[in-house]
């Protein structure tokens, strides 16, 4: 077991591990947005709270959750771990250094994204994520079965332009974040290679791009046109 501590406590593993749970949280983000697109269904909200309440009581879902909790806890202790790792290999910077010239500002500024983020989870998930656990959201009956009204709760959230224009800044925040750290990912694996390389950054943009705006848009909706 030495061997593998040694290997993931070193910068190169914990670079790799990283890599995979990013990798793993970019399809949580896929998932959790296909199931947010339900919002926009002209039903009263019927449709999201039966998609809530699958979430919420699928055993397989919630065994997932652990799974999920596990790779947010290992990828924000890595990048402290990290950072930190950094700054004690070159505690003073270089005084002709220009990191612009030679690094994207996303790169240099993966610290205070995630920092942005973290904080937009924690408010997000006491807003959502601890009412549907603790009994807060109030019944509501569909098709002769009562299920939690979260949707609700999400409308009175959207109406906050403080909450909301936390949502859309959390939002660009991730983009620039998953814009590189897509393309770090495939690099840290050694899944590179200058034929698929281009490909691979281009969909990284795409993905962080469209995942991002497809979130943001469900707050502006509810604000204004709601």
């Amino acid at each position: 077991m030495n061997w593998f501590t040694k290997t993931f406590s070193s910068t190169i593993g914990r670079k790799i591990i990283m890599s995979i749970t990013g990798l793993f949280l970019c399809s949580f983000l896929v998932v959790h947005l296909i199931g947010n697109l339900q919002l926009f269904k002209d039903d009263g909200g019927a449709a999201f709270n039966i998609y809530s309440h699958f979430m919420g009581t699928n055993p397989v879902i919630r065994t997932m959750e652990f799974v999920l909790l596990a790779g947010f806890v290992f990828h924000i202790w890595d990048a402290i771990a990290l950072t930190r790792r950094n700054k004690a290999a070159r505690p003073v910077g270089y005084a002709n250094s220009h990191p612009e010239q030679n690094s994207n500002w996303s790169s240099r500024n993966m610290g205070l994204l995630g920092t942005v983020i973290l904080v937009f989870l924690i408010i997000h998930l006491y807003n959502f994520f601890i009412p549907t656990k603790t009994g807060e959201l109030g019944p509501v009956m569909i098709d002769g079965m009562e299920y939690d009204n979260l949707y609700v709760k999400v409308v009175e959230a959207f109406q906050n332009p403080l909450y909301v224009a936390l949502y859309v800044i959390s939002m660009i925040a991730l983009a620039f974040h998953l814009i590189h750290g897509f393309q770090s990912a495939f690099q840290s694996l050694g899944l590179t290679h200058k034929k698929y390389t281009p490909f691979i950054q281009k969909f990284g943009v795409a993905f962080s791009v469209l995942v991002c705006l497809g979130f943001a848009i469900m707050p502006l909706y509810f604000f204004f046109f709601l």
